[in-house]
C-alpha cells in the first residue's frame, strides 16, 4: 500500500510548486470549507496571453474561487524585455522578477501558472515579426504541452487575433491558443509531449473581450448578444470580494507599477467565441464538472459530501477519516488526471484540518556540492486525529524509518548530518542554464518545459500513517532566520559552485585609449577556499597581472583584486571572463541576489564575464546631476566615460544647486513618477533659460504629473520604433549634436539592442528641431525621436531613444551621440 501511494504522490511532479520559499500558511476554517467545496468540482479553464500582468485577475480569481475550477495561466513569455519600476535589473533578471512577481499573483488569487520558451525580445508591432524571431513551431508546442498537462476544457485569450492587443507578441499568443486547440488532440503532433502526458480536446476557445478591444463605429461598447457574466461577487468565506482579491493579485506586479486599488459591486466579464461548441449560457455549458464526470466518481463525491455535512469550523478534524475514505476511493478512478488533481487537493486538506506541521531547515542558506548539511526536522500534529509518522526521504541523500505516533501538540525534532553529493545541481534558474537565442531559451530537460520554476534545491518526503492509509508529503528544505524587524523570514536554499568571481560592472566603457582599473570580487563559498584568478581578455587587449593568488578561511568572506585592463588602440568591442582555479577545478560563476519584498530572494549564477568597449570619444563638461525616475543605469553608465554623477533628490532640485552642472538629466518616466516634478519643472526650465542643459528620456502619456515637461508645446504619443535595426537617418546633419565633439555617422547606429525608442513625441513647437528620423518597415517617419530647442541661454532636450538599454549593453555610438547632447553649448 504505500509503495503504491508513494508512486502515486510522485505523479504531481508536473502540478507547479508556488511557494515553496514563502513561509508556511495555515488555512482558517473558512479557508478551509472553501478548499472542501472545491473538491466536488471536475473542471478546467486555461487562460492565455503573452506577458506577465497581460492575465486577467478579476476572472482568474472568479474562476479559481467562485467556481471552484482548476485555473491557470499560460503566459508565453517572462516579461524580460520590460521596463523595471523598482530597480535596476533588466533582461533576464528582470524575467526572473516578473516570474516571481506572477507566482505570487497566482499564491493570491488561487491560479496555477505555466510558461513558454519564448523570449520577450521586446516591443514587437505585429505577430509577423514575432514569428521570425521566436522559433513558432517550438512555441507553439510548448502551447500544445501545457494543453496536454493541464487538460482544459475551457480556453480563453486575453487578446484577439487580429491585432487589436496592439502588442505582437499579444496577437501571437492568440494565434497559437487557437492553433494549439486542435493539435492539441492529435497524437501525430508533437508526439513526445502526447505519450508523456496524453492527448487532449478543450471544450472550447474564447476571447475574453472588453470594451478597449471591442467597439462599434459609434465608439462606443456594445455587448448584446455576447456571452457575459459578473464576476464582483463577495465571497464571505474569504472575507473579500472576487474583485478585491483581483486586486491584491495584480498588485503583485510591482516591476510594471501595476498596483490598484480594490473595487466592489458589479463587474461584467465579456467573451467572443473562437472555435469549438459555442457557449450560450455559461464558459462550460456541456460539461460536466460533478464526481459524475469520471467512472467511480459517486463513491468519491459520496465521502467528500459527507466532509461537508460533517465539517465543524472549531473542529476540522472531525472530517479527517470522510477525506481519508474519499481518497482511498479515489485510487480506483482511471481517469489518471482527475485522480492526481484529486489526490493533492485531498492530503493538503487532511494536512491543514490536522493542524500537520512538517519542517526541515538548513543551517545555511547556500551550499556547495560536497558540503555538510546540517538539516533540523520538526514535525506536530496539532489535532486529535491519529497519526504516526513512518518514514522520512530527504530526496538523493537519506530515507530513514520513524514510526512514531504523532501525539496532540506535542512536536518531535530530530537533527541530521549529511553531505551533498559531489555531483549535485546548481540552483540556476533552469531556462537560463544554457544560452539561448533572442526569441527563444533553450531548455534541455522536456520535463521542465512549461515550468514556472525550478523545484526546491532540496526536498524531503514526509510518510504519515492514518489507519491503514499512507499519504506521502513533498516539502522543500528551507533556510529560516529570526530577523529583529521582520520576525521569521524563510529564505530557499541554493546549491552553488564552491567559489565566486564578480568583475565590477557588467559593461566597462574605455575611452581616448586610457587604461583602466578593472575590479574582481572573489567571494568564498566554501571554508578554507584558497586558489589563483585570471582575467582573460579579448585579442588586442592586456590585463595585468597575469594572476592573482587568494586564501580565503571563512564562507562568504569576500577578497578584491584589481587588474589594469589596457584597450588596443582602435575602437574594439569583446568580453572579459574571470576565471578560479580551485585544486584542479576551474571556475567561472558570478552571484547576483535580487531580493524585494514581495517575491522571494532569487540568486542567479551567471557567467563571471563582463563586456569591455573602447570608444573613440570625445566629451565636454564633467559634473552631471541626474534625477532618477523609474530606474535604470545611465548614471553609471555616464560615470564609466568619466562624468561626475549626482543623483538629485527633490530637495536639490534648485537652481543654486543645479548651477555647478554642465547638464541635468531625467530617468526614464521621470515625469511619471516623480510627483514634485509639477512644481519643480519651472526650476528646470529655469536653469535652462539661464545657461543649463536639460535632458528628458522617455515617459509615457499615461499618468504624466504634469503637461508641462518641455518650455514649449510637446504631445507624447505611443509613436515607437521597435526594429532596433531600423535606418536611422539624420535630419540635421549640420547641426551640434551631431558634430560636436564627435562626428555622427550611420555607423554609430549599429549594433543596437531590442528596439531604437518609444514614446516618441507627435507634435511639437517649431522651436524644437527634430535630429533623427527612423521608423519601422511599412510605417511613416517616426521624427520626434531627438527634438533639441535653444530656450534662454541654454538648452531643452526631449529623447525618446532607448539610451536605458543602449548605454549599459555598451553600444558605442548611444555614448558617443549622448555625450554630444551633454556638451551642447559648451
Amino acid at each position: 500500500m504505500k509503495l503504491t501511494l508513494r508512486i502515486a504522490a510522485s505523479l504531481f511532479v508536473f502540478l507547479p510548486l508556488l511557494s515553496y520559499s514563502q513561509q508556511p500558511k495555515q488555512p482558517n476554517s473558512g479557508e478551509l470549507l472553501h478548499d472542501l467545496q472545491e473538491l466536488n468540482v471536475l473542471g478546467s479553464v486555461l487562460y492565455v496571453a503573452a506577458h506577465p500582468d497581460d492575465e486577467n485577475t478579476r476572472l482568474i480569481t472568479y474562476l479559481a474561487n467562485e467556481k471552484h475550477y482548476h485555473t491557470a495561466y499560460l503566459s508565453a513569455t517572462r516579461g524580460d524585455g520590460g521596463q523595471n519600476l523598482i530597480g535596476p535589473e533588466i533582461r533576464e533578471a528582470l524575467g526572473v522578477i516578473r516570474t516571481q512577481e506572477l507566482l505570487a499573483a497566482r499564491r493570491t488569487d488561487g491560479g496555477q501558472q505555466y510558461f513558454s520558451r519564448a523570449n520577450d525580445f521586446g516591443y514587437s508591432k505585429n505577430p509577423e515579426e514575432t514569428f521570425t524571431i521566436w522559433n513558432r513551431d517550438e512555441v507553439l508546442s510548448d502551447f500544445v504541452r501545457v494543453y496536454r498537462k493541464h487538460k482544459p476544457d475551457v480556453v480563453v485569450t486575453r487578446f484577439p487575433e487580429d491585432g487589436r492587443g496592439g502588442h505582437g507578441h499579444h496577437t501571437a499568443s492568440a494565434i497559437l491558443a487557437r492553433e494549439a486547440f486542435n493539435l492539441a488532440a492529435d497524437p501525430t503532433a508533437y508526439p513526445e509531449s502526447a505519450e508523456m502526458y496524453g492527448v487532449w480536446q478543450p471544450k472550447r476557445l474564447l476571447f475574453n473581450t472588453h470594451p478597449h478591444f471591442f467597439k462599434g463605429k459609434d465608439g462606443e461598447f456594445h455587448p448584446e448578444g455576447l456571452l457575459s457574466f459578473d464576476v464582483g461577487g463577495y465571497n464571505s468565506l474569504l472575507g473579500e470580494s472576487y474583485t478585491e482579491i483581483a486586486a491584491h493579485s495584480r498588485s503583485m506586479h510591482k516591476s510594471q507599477g501595476f498596483g490598484t486599488v480594490g473595487t466592489r459591486g458589479t463587474s461584467m466579464e465579456y467573451f467572443i467565441p473562437v472555435t469549438g461548441e459555442e457557449a450560450k449560457e455559461d464558459l462550460f455549458d456541456g460539461i460536466e464538472v460533478t464526481w459524475a464526470r469520471v467512472e467511480g466518481g459517486d463513491k468519491v463525491g459520496y465521502h467528500i459530501d459527507n466532509a461537508l455535512m460533517d465539517f465543524d469550523p472549531a473542529h476540522p478534524e472531525l472530517i479527517i477519516s470522510d477525506l481519508v475514505s474519499a481518497y482511498n476511493a479515489l485510487q480506483n478512478i482511471e481517469d489518471k488526471y482527475w485522480r492526481q488533481v484529486k489526490e493533492k487537493q485531498i492530503q493538503d486538506l487532511i494536512k491543514a484540518c490536522a493542524g500537520l506541521y512538517m519542517e526541515v531547515k538548513a543551517n545555511e542558506n547556500t551550499y556547495a556540492p560536497g558540503d555538510e548539511l546540517e538539516l533540523s526536522i520538526e514535525v506536530i500534529n496539532r489535532s486529535d486525529a491519529a497519526l504516526v509518522l513512518t518514514a522520512i526521504d530527504i530526496e538523493g541523500i537519506q530515507s530513514f524509518r520513524v514510526d512514531q505516533k504523532l501525539h496532540y501538540n506535542r512536536p518531535i525534532h530530530m537533527d541530521k548530518h549529511y553531505d551533498l553529493k559531489d555531483n549535485v545541481d546548481y540552483s540556476q534558474p533552469y531556462w537560463l542554464k544554457k544560452k539561448g537565442t533572442l526569441g527563444m531559451y533553450r531548455v534541455d530537460d522536456p520535463a521542465l518545459i512549461g515550468s514556472p520554476e525550478n523545484e526546491p534545491a532540496l526536498s524531503a518526503v514526509f510518510t504519515v500513517q492514518i489507519g491503514g492509509t499512507y499519504l506521502d508529503y513533498k516539502i522543500p528544505v528551507v533556510y529560516k532566520i529570526s530577523d529583529p524587524v521582520e520576525g521569521e523570514v524563510y529564505k530557499p536554499v541554493v546549491i552553488a559552485p564552491p567559489v565566486f568571481a564578480n568583475i565590477e560592472g557588467q559593461v566597462i566603457v574605455f575611452s581616448e585609449g586610457k587604461e583602466k582599473e578593472v575590479n574582481v570580487k572573489v567571494t568564498a563559498g566554501d571554508d578554507k577556499t584558497k586558489g589563483q584568478l585570471r582575467l582573460n581578455v579579448p585579442e588586442g587587449w592586456s590585463a595585468k597581472p597575469k594572476v592573482h593568488k587568494f586564501s580565503m578561511d571563512a564562507k562568504g568572506q569576500e577578497q578584491v583584486f584589481a587588474f589594469t585592463l589596457t584597450p588596443p588602440s582602435m575602437q574594439s568591442e569583446g568580453y572579459v571572463k574571470a576565471e578560479v582555479s580551485v585544486g584542479s577545478e576551474q571556475y567561472s560563476y558570478a552571484i547576483e541576489k535580487i531580493e524585494y519584498e514581495h517575491i522571494p530572494t532569487q540568486t542567479l549564477l551567471p557567467e563571471a564575464a563582463a563586456k569591455v568597449v573602447h570608444i573613440d570619444l570625445k566629451r565636454k563638461g564633467d559634473n552631471l546631476g541626474y534625477i532618477a525616475g523609474a530606474g535604470d543605469d545611465v548614471p553609471a553608465s555616464l560615470e564609466q566615460i568619466g562624468y561626475q554623477v549626482d543623483m538629485l533628490d527633490d530637495e536639490q532640485i534648485t537652481l543654486d544647486n543645479m548651477s555647478q552642472y554642465d547638464a541635468v538629466i531625467l530617468g526614464i518616466r521621470a515625469f511619471n513618477t516623480r510627483d514634485k516634478l509639477k512644481f519643480q519643472n519651472k526650476v528646470l526650465m529655469q536653469y535652462v533659460k539661464e545657461g543649463g542643459t536639460v535632458i528628458v528620456q522617455y515617459n509615457t502619456s499615461h499618468r504624466l504629473v504634469t503637461e508641462d515637461v518641455a518650455p514649449y508645446d510637446l504631445q507624447l504619443s505611443r509613436d515607437r520604433v521597435s526594429v532596433e535595426g531600423a535606418e536611422v537617418r539624420l535630419l540635421q546633419p549640420e547641426h551640434p549634436v551631431l558634430n560636436t565633439p564627435n562626428k555622427i555617422s550611420s555607423d554609430d547606429f549599429d549594433n543596437w539592442v531590442q528596439e531604437r525608442g518609444l514614446y516618441f513625441p507627435n507634435k511639437w513647437s517649431g522651436k524644437f528641431e527634430a535630429i533623427l528620423s527612423s521608423n519601422d518597415p511599412g510605417e511613416p517617419a517616426r521624427d520626434g525621436g531627438l527634438l533639441v530647442a535653444k530656450y534662454g541661454e541654454g538648452y531643452y532636450v526631449y529623447t525618446g531613444y532607448s539610451w536605458f538599454r543602449e548605454l549599459p549593453a555598451g553600444v558605442p555610438g548611444a555614448y558617443r551621440i549622448f555625450a554630444n547632447m551633454i556638451s551642447l553649448g559648451k
